[in-house]
């Protein structure tokens, strides 16, 4: 490959995810059930009688009160208006109560609520995600959920439900449920996700792109075979645009994905080739604490065994910025040692790499 052929412009710019700046870790929470308190299209009346319905259901409910939902959502003759109605009741009780989540499920809700994700009804279906969605929040219904058989059909909400809330609060719910545990996650992946997660990452609101960054990183660091999965859907460039653009409120989520991703000789590839370089090279200078560490993990990936991309890498001027920042007082240790590691193979780029040099040499540095 030819050494300058991916190098793009540099565009200086400062980095800072002004959203999430409050938060200690890149990926605190997806988003919430927000849709119904903020809805746009609610007339008055219907706005004030939600508002009342949500003071409601934040208080404990009676187990008598969710069976009597839960059998009108599982009987075949309830009307459409009824099967709304319990529905909305259910997410709305499950979405402030931790209590309610427990007993929500515990009373047999999660079976119907599954089914109603291929009901016809769009509203019934976005009902439904999000009641799942609001449960998943407790841990201890995840695999209720995930045995229930919800995951396929939550793939078919991503990819096809007929309003921007319902595929939002699948991609959430998604999510959830991978954080089960790693046959969870490699579940969510071979059930299609990751291809519909880089779209709505492409082509979703702002909130869309935070909850499909959230959801592909939990993937990725839950499933390996979800990585190579990603690359190939395409996941590198929507994530380095969104890098390089301090606007968005998404460098650090998207700069987090794609380090899991150059993980694998395919994300390393495909980070190149799309220009990655020198983004990751802007992180490292004008980033923030946590951007410059990522970055430089990213790169020390990508450069450690490809004297070609070494290369490139001290082409786009890498070495000062990680000058500077193996000598700051502010600094971990580790990412100094990792700052100065990159250093040297930049500047020596035909040495052996990490991965290649005897286990004992590395022990002894």
């Amino acid at each position: 490959m030819d050494s300058d052929a991916s190098i793009s412009p540099r565009r200086r710019s400062c980095y800072s995810d002004s959203a999430d700046s409050s938060c200690s870790e890149p990926f605190s929470d997806c988003g919430s059930d927000d849709s119904l308190s903020n809805s746009s299209s609610l007339n008055p009346a219907a706005a004030a009688g939600i508002h009342r319905l949500l003071l409601s259901c934040a208080a404990e409910a009676s187990d008598a009160s969710i069976s009597a939902l839960v059998t009108s959502l599982d009987s075949p003759t309830s009307t459409l208006d009824s099967l709304r109605r319990a529905a909305m009741e259910l997410r709305l009780l499950a979405k402030h109560n931790p209590d309610n989540r427990v007993r929500i499920a515990a009373s047999g809700a999660v079976p119907p609520l599954v089914a109603l994700l291929s009901h016809p009804d769009p509203l019934l279906q976005e009902h439904g995600v999000t009641a799942l969605l609001n449960l998943a929040i407790c841990d201890g219904n995840k695999a209720l959920i995930v045995d229930a058989g919800a995951i396929r059909p939550l793939v078919r909400a991503l990819k096809s439900a007929a309003s921007p809330a319902a595929r939002e609060n699948a991609a959430c719910a998604l999510l959830r449920l991978a954080q089960l545990d790693g046959s969870a996650a490699a579940a969510v992946g071979r059930a299609g996700a990751v291809p519909l997660l880089v779209a709505l990452l492409e082509t979703g609101g702002p909130r869309g792109k935070k909850d499909a960054a959230t959801a592909l990183y939990a993937l990725c660091s839950g499933a390996r075979e979800n990585r190579l999965r990603a690359v190939q859907a395409g996941a590198v460039r929507p994530l380095l645009d969104l890098m390089a653009d301090p606007e968005s409120g998404m460098v650090d989520k998207a700069a987090y994905v794609l380090h899991s991703l150059v993980g694998l000789a395919e994300g390393r590839a495909a980070a190149v080739e799309e220009g990655g370089v020198p983004v990751l090279v802007e992180m490292v200078e004008v980033g923030s604490s946590r951007q410059k560490e990522i970055a430089t993990l990213s790169l020390l990936q990508i450069c450690d065994d490809s004297a070609v991309y070494r290369t490139m890498v001290a082409r786009e001027g890498a070495i000062p910025p990680l000058v500077a920042l193996s000598q700051s007082s502010s600094a971990r240790p580790k990412l100094k040692t990792k700052a100065e590691s990159l250093i040297e193979m930049l500047r020596q780029p035909r040495s052996a790499s990490m991965r290649a040099r005897p286990a004992a040499m590395v022990a002894a540095e």
